[in-house]
C-alpha cells in the first residue's frame, strides 16, 4: 500500500489491517458498487476460462481506497489461481522483479500496487514478460555479456495507480484492460456499511448508517475505518449499538465535518484562501505551506475536494472555488459571484 496519508486518523495497527483484510469481499457477489466494471470483468474472466489462456493485463486507478487491490484478490478467486502481490517501490532492481516472475505458475497473477512508482530499469523488465512471456537476462559484463532468454508461463499482471499520467506509454499499452474506478454514491456506500457491521458484530441504526455513508468521501475504506472508531464511541459511551447521536459525537470529535472533510482537507482550503488570497497557488508551493509531500496532495486530498466542487485545478495552480468559501463560512469575494 502507499506510504501516504489515505484516510482519516493515525495509520492503522496491525490489529486494523486484520480487520480491514476481514471486511474486504472474496466474489464478486461481495463487491458494493462499480456495477459497470464487475459486469465488464464477470465477461473477460468466463471469456478467458472458456479459451483456457491467462486474462489479459489489468490496469485499476483512481484515488486510493476504492477497491483496486480488492479486485484483484477478486479476479485470482475467480480465475481459481495463485496471487502473488508486491509493490512499485519494493522493486529496485531488475533481478527483484526476475526472481519474482520466474517463480510464478500457468495463469497465475502477479499483482503490482503503485505501479507508477517502479524503476524504470525495472519497467523495462516487464515489456517482454507482458508482451511474450520471457525475459532477457544479461550474463556477464563487456565484450564477453551475452543475452538469456527465460521463458515464463502465461499470466496475468494486475496494476494498480493512483496516478496513471506518471505512467509511459509504453507500459499502460500493454495493458489490455484499462479500468477507472469511480467514487461511490452514499447507497452504495451505506450497503457496505451494513455488511461491515454484520462482520464485525455491531448493531447499527439505519440513519446512522446513512451518517457515516454520506461523510466517507466517496470511499469505501473511509466508510469502514469511520465505522471502527464509531463502534468504539458506541462501546465505551453507550450501550454498545451505533445510533445516529453517537455517531454525530463521534464524527464530530474526530473532526470529521458534514461533508466528510478533516481537519487537513480544510486546512489546504484555508492556506489557499488566506494566505493566496484563494489562489491560483502551485501545488508544490501548497505542499511547502503545508509541510506535506505533493503525491500525498495530489493522490488523496485533491481528487475528493476537486469532485466537491471546493478547488479548482487551473494552468496556473490550484484555485478556491465559492462553494471553499461557503463552506468554511469566510467571506465571499466579489470576483466569485
Amino acid at each position: 500500500m502507499s506510504d501516504t496519508r489515505e484516510d482519516i486518523g493515525p495509520e492503522p495497527s496491525m490489529d486494523e489491517v486484520e480487520v480491514e483484510v476481514t471486511l474486504r469481499p472474496r466474489r464478486f457477489e461481495e463487491f458494493v458498487g462499480q456495477e459497470r466494471i464487475k459486469d465488464n470483468l464477470k465477461v473477460y474472466i468466463q471469456a478467458a476460462r472458456q479459451r483456457g489462456e491467462a486474462l489479459d493485463h489489468v490496469l485499476f486507478y483512481g484515488p486510493p481506497g476504492l477497491g483496486k487491490t480488492t479486485l484483484a484478490h477478486i479476479i485470482s478467486n475467480e480465475l481459481g489461481v495463485n496471487i502473488r502481490a508486491t509493490s512499485g517501490p519494493i522493486l529496485e532492481r531488475p533481478g527483484d522483479l526476475a526472481a519474482i516472475l520466474t517463480n510464478l505458475t500457468e495463469h497465475d497473477i502477479l499483482f503490482i500496487d503503485e505501479i507508477h512508482r517502479m524503476p524504470r530499469i525495472v519497467e523495462e523488465v516487464l515489456y517482454p514478460a507482458m508482451e511474450d512471456f520471457h525475459l532477457d537476462i544479461i550474463i556477464g559484463q563487456g565484450p564477453n555479456a551475452r543475452t538469456l532468454k527465460v521463458n515464463l508461463p502465461s499470466f496475468t499482471l494486475v496494476g494498480a495507480t493512483t496516478r496513471t499520467g506518471l505512467l509511459t506509454s509504453p507500459l499502460r499499452d500493454r495493458f489490455g484492460v484499462i479500468v477507472r474506478l469511480q467514487y461511490y454514491s452514499p447507497e452504495d456506500l451505506m450497503h457496505i456499511v451494513r455488511r461491515s457491521s454484520k462482520i464485525l458484530d455491531v448493531e447499527i441504526d439505519d440513519d446512522a448508517c446513512y451518517e457515516i455513508a454520506r461523510r466517507s468521501r466517496g470511499t469505501p475504506r473511509i466508510a469502514n475505518r469511520l465505522l471502527r472508531r464509531i463502534r468504539d464511541f458506541a462501546q465505551v459511551k453507550g450501550d454498545g449499538r451505533v445510533t445516529l447521536p453517537v455517531t454525530e459525537h463521534a464524527l464530530e470529535a474526530m473532526d470529521v465535518d458534514g461533508r466528510g472533510l478533516d481537519e487537513m482537507d480544510r486546512k489546504l482550503l484555508r492556506t489557499i484562501i488566506e494566505k493566496y488570497n484563494g489562489g491560483p497557488v502551485g501545488v508544490e508551493t501548497l505542499a511547502a505551506s503545508l509541510r506535506e509531500d505533493r503525491e500525498t496532495i495530489e493522490d488523496v486530498y485533491e481528487p475528493f475536494l476537486l469532485q466537491e466542487g471546493l478547488i479548482e485545478r487551473t494552468p496556473r495552480g490550484r484555485l478556491a472555488t465559492r462553494g471553499a468559501y461557503e463552506h468554511l463560512k469566510i467571506e465571499v469575494p466579489r470576483s466569485l459571484f
